[in-house]
């Protein structure tokens, strides 16, 4: 929630992009369910009626719904990809606005190698969260109402089935998120600490030769990149 907060204030600036996304993705999730109905025509229609001109015709439209979908399906990358990187160029920016604004003590209290994170590695999360969140969370609203639109067309009962999965699938990704969020934010202390032994390493590397501390160096990087 804290990341979609994030990111909405920051893709005002690009809602025409948007709308075309979110266009380019219907036409991707129309075609996606379109191909199993086009599938069964061909078989239900032409290979048990011995129908080679159904399977022809049938066979042709199932291309060029695929040719279509697999065109949307790049062009929603494309689009998502820029606006990802322009959220990111904007977010990059504001951080290192902000860390020039620190004070000496503010800097000292958060840590160089913690501030170089921020306005690196975080911001790359922020970015590829961006793509994930175009791509896959607007498509599948889209798949979920289509899918359970064309199930209900089918089979109603059957349909129902879907009641009980979707529940319980919900509830599984929920419960991996959630173990996720402390492990994540592990990581990006660890992230911290490989960056400022780097950093000490790389500031005072004559005096580590002067001393010929190498192999002590060389076993700090090593525990703080295991870690």
């Amino acid at each position: 929630m804290t990341l979609l907060r994030l990111l909405a204030g920051r893709l005002r600036p690009h809602r025409a992009r948007l709308v075309l996304l979110v266009l380019l993705q219907l036409v991707q999730s129309l075609a996606s369910l379109a191909l199993p109905a086009l599938n069964a025509g061909v078989i239900d229609e032409g290979v048990l009626r011995g129908d080679t001109g159904r399977v022809l015709s049938g066979g042709a439209a199932m291309a060029a719904v695929t040719l279509l979908q697999a065109a949307a399906a790049a062009a929603v990358t494309c689009t998502a990809a820029r606006i990802a990187l322009s959220v990111a160029r904007d977010l990059r920016s504001e951080v290192f606005r902000r860390i020039q604004d620190l004070s000496v003590l503010e800097r000292g209290r958060f840590g160089t190698a913690s501030l170089i994170t921020r306005a690196t590695n975080d911001v790359q999360q922020v970015q590829t969260f961006a793509v994930l969140a175009l791509t896959m969370l607007v498509a599948a609203p889209l798949l979920c109402v289509g899918g359970l639109a064309a199930a209900l067309r089918q089979d109603v009962p059957l349909a129902l089935v879907l009641l009980l999965f979707v529940p319980v699938m919900t509830l599984a990704v929920g419960t991996v998120v959630l173990r996720m969020r402390p492990l994540f934010r592990g990581m990006q202390e660890h992230l911290d600490g490989v960056t400022r032994v780097l950093r000490e390493q790389i500031t005072g590397v004559r005096v580590v030769r002067a001393f010929v501390r190498d192999g002590h160096e060389r076993a700090r990087f090593a525990g703080a990149n295991t870690a």
